[in-house]
């Protein structure tokens, strides 16, 4: 379903000096599952994650969506892909302040045109926060602004979910309520999650992708443990 061929990316800072944010990045992923992306902060794993949304363009290389070239995507593609395939969770929850929970997620249908139904009702019971459906984002706590954020993204149906460190704002307990939903939606669409926590990755992905230096480093997939599957240093 989504495949990346041999991707660079580099950045320009304004004083002329260029930054390497990926380098020769192919990875293949499979319809489910997921997948962590581990690295450290300025390591191309939030890069990786942007070109794959369609929301930054890359300089050579290239990445496929059901055998489609993004080379290929006029920007009414781009939009329709982020509308309809793509689910995105971020560290910041992303809400609108001034709309209701029920508003926030409805946003999603609104952006392709549908009128909103009782399947917004139905995710947000399922997210447990039906309660709140009338209350504005600032009037909840994180893990509960994280849940709103995961419903606003599922309203969509996406084929894929991308999470940007959905936890990094949250306390532990709230960190693993918010994981173990990620996994069980995981069970029937891709879900990639970038994160700097090691311990969660390797408590709940199937796989782990490590990127250092704008390189893949590692990839490990789950068996009964997690066992190289293609493990490379190009750093060597």
């Amino acid at each position: 379903m989504l495949e990346i061929k041999n991707v660079y990316k580099t950045y320009s800072s304004k004083n002329g000096v260029t930054h390497r944010a990926l380098e020769n990045v192919s990875l293949k992923f499979a319809d489910k599952g997921l997948v962590f992306i581990l690295g450290k902060s300025g390591s191309g794993k939030s890069t990786l994650l942007n070109l794959i949304g369609g929301l930054d363009d890359y300089d050579r290389g290239d990445i496929c969506f059901n055998n489609q070239s993004f080379h290929n995507f006029k920007e009414e593609d781009f939009n329709h892909y982020r509308n309809t395939q793509i689910g995105f969770v971020f560290q910041d929850f992303n809400l609108i302040n001034t709309l209701s929970v029920y508003d926030n997620v409805a946003l999603s249908l609104d952006l392709q045109n549908k009128p909103n139904n009782s399947s917004i009702d139905d995710i947000l019971k399922q997210m447990n926060v039906y309660s709140l459906k009338n209350r504005k984002p600032n009037e909840l706590s994180g893990g509960q602004k994280q849940r709103v954020a995961i419903a606003r993204a599922l309203i969509k149906n996406p084929k894929i979910i991308l999470a940007d460190e959905p936890t990094g704002s949250l306390d532990s307990e709230n960190s693993i309520a918010i994981i173990n939903i990620i996994k069980e939606l995981s069970k029937d669409r891709l879900v990639i999650v970038v994160t700097h926590n090691k311990e969660l990755a390797y408590d709940y992905g199937d796989r782990i992708i490590e990127i250092r230096d704008g390189f893949v480093l590692k990839d490990l997939m789950r068996k009964d443990e997690f066992n190289v599957s293609n493990e490379t240093s190009t750093l060597a």
